[in-house]
């Protein structure tokens, strides 16, 4: 049996390490962009987000052979386009989780089977994504045997990983696995010493295009011992109690280096619903790269007061605010659909 990375002196890193470059994918037409109208729209919003993260760092685009030159017109000078069979766009998810140590670049890339092999979902091309990024950024390739997307972890570089009880532990994901088990292979993987298991996601996030509760748009660390959390402000939205009892789990909880975490609660948009269904419009869900913070942007109030909140959280980074509803219509946000590769 081949030894995990960490036993290889491999860790994930947390997003706020130096990057070398950022991945992302291009839409492509399927059931998630269901009109020509539904992923021209996508395609701009995903442009969007590439080229603010490219006023940053490097970015390379996959896209499916056939729209490659499309996407090199639509991204404008500077964004790497690379072509690879593609399902779908959520390179956060599909892509490799990087690793280092010692000077050496490495990736985890976990088994995808369409978020719990949903019935809407085709994952052919999607499942080989994450070795081809790992070839193509010359990583050494650890293969695991958990379904497991970027999404659904967050780490703190320093032992703790974060993650929820609906996803890891999803019937349709791991069917048998225990939650020791599921700690066992992530430690093994990305370097960490403790998991910190939250109930469950957002409440949107178990609709017909969710995730069933990945962690990215709930909690994530700003920096070791500090936690951003979702805070769903109107007591009528079904995640007012979700994001109370996480904020309050997360206030008890201590990281791996044994210190009490301190919460910050982003307040959620004003807009609690769109075409009749709740949202779950997130800032937790933004994306850091060197020098900035992309940050998803809803055309409301609670922007700016979130904007604000990351200005003080990262002060030697630029806030960027990038109109992530069209992103958020199709199952995700700005952190879904980006995957740092770390600087060795």
């Amino acid at each position: 049996m081949t030894a995990p990375p960490a036993a290889d002196g491999f860790r994930m890193p947390p997003e706020w390490a130096p990057h070398a470059r950022t991945w992302m994918a291009w839409p492509s037409p399927n059931v998630t962009f269901d009109t020509e109208q539904d992923l021209a729209g996508s395609r701009s919003a995903w442009a969007a987000v590439a080229r603010a993260v490219a006023r940053f760092e490097p970015v390379t685009m996959i896209a499916r052979p056939e729209d490659a030159d499309a996407a090199r017109a639509a991204l404008g000078p500077g964004i790497e386009v690379v072509a690879r069979p593609l399902d779908d766009a959520w390179m956060r998810d599909i892509g490799p989780t990087f690793l280092t140590g010692g000077g050496r670049l490495a990736a985890a890339d976990w088994t995808f089977n369409g978020w719990g092999a949903q019935d809407w979902a085709s994952w052919e091309h999607d499942a080989a994504i994450g070795a081809e990024v790992a070839a193509l950024a010359g990583a050494t390739r650890y293969a695991s045997r958990l379904v497991n997307e970027g999404g659904g972890i967050h780490v703190d570089g320093e032992g703790t990983v974060l993650l929820t009880e609906t996803v890891q532990l999803d019937p349709g994901r791991n069917p048998g696995w225990t939650r020791d088990q599921v700690e066992e292979e992530l430690h093994g993987f990305l370097g960490t010493s403790k998991a910190v298991w939250l109930p469950r996601g957002l409440t949107a996030d178990y609709g017909r295009f969710g995730t069933r509760g990945h962690v990215d748009i709930v909690a994530a660390f700003a920096r070791p011992g500090l936690v951003v959390v979702h805070s769903q402000q109107d007591p009528a939205h079904p995640d007012h109690e979700v994001s109370r009892e996480t904020a309050a789990l997360l206030r008890a909880t201590t990281d791996a280096r044994g210190r009490t975490l301190e919460v910050v609660e982003l307040p959620a948009p004003t807009v609690t619903e769109a075409d009749g269904e709740p949202v779950d419009y997130s800032y937790v869900n933004h994306y850091l790269c060197n020098g900035g913070v992309v940050l998803c942007g809803f055309d409301d109030p609670a922007d700016e007061r979130n904007a604000e909140i990351f200005a003080k959280l990262f002060p030697e980074r630029e806030v960027v605010v990038v109109d992530a509803r069209t992103v958020f219509a199709h199952g995700g946000g700005i952190h879904c659909i980006t995957q740092q590769q770390p600087a060795v």
